[in-house]
């Protein structure tokens, strides 16, 4: 069953919206393991709080180890959107968890490779293939790995 968190006038059939803006959103998926967080539009300093909001609200029980982000309909993402997702990363991976991206744009792929973050968090080019992966997330440590990632603080 879905949980009801619709902040916006829009319904999406399956989906709860959970949207404050015109240019950004976040849909949350069916209740299962894993959820899937689909993100539309620009994620930037504005609407980064957004994503930060669902993510509590889906990770608030502490029942969920594995959190699928499905960046398809991602149309941009600057550095408040990557310290957000590294947030995520860090709360996942302090409990175990693990955080799958899904379907990312190639302009936000390449940020995604210059910050190290492609290395610490699993990217699938296809959302089927995040929720079937069995794979944890990569292991930080190694020389290439960004094992800051666990300490680092983004304000």
């Amino acid at each position: 069953m879905d949980e009801h968190l619709d902040r916006s006038p829009a319904r999406h059939p399956g989906m709860n919206m959970w949207s404050q803006s015109k240019v950004f959103s976040v849909q949350i998926g069916p209740a299962a393991q894993p959820c899937v967080l689909t993100l539309l539009g620009e994620l930037d300093h504005d609407s980064a709080v957004q994503l930060q909001e669902a993510a509590d609200h889906v990770l608030a029980d502490g029942s969920r180890s594995v959190l699928v982000v499905d960046c398809a309909a991602l149309e941009f993402c600057d550095s408040s959107g990557i310290g957000c997702l590294v947030r995520l990363y860090q709360r996942l991976s302090a409990r175990g968890g693990v955080l799958r991206l899904a379907a990312v744009p190639a302009p936000v792929a390449r940020v995604l490779a210059l910050t190290g973050l492609d290395r610490a968090i699993p990217i699938h080019a296809e959302l089927q293939e995040a929720l079937g992966a069995d794979s944890p997330a990569p292991v930080a440590g190694g020389e290439d790995a960004p094992s800051s990632l666990r300490t680092v603080s983004w304000r």
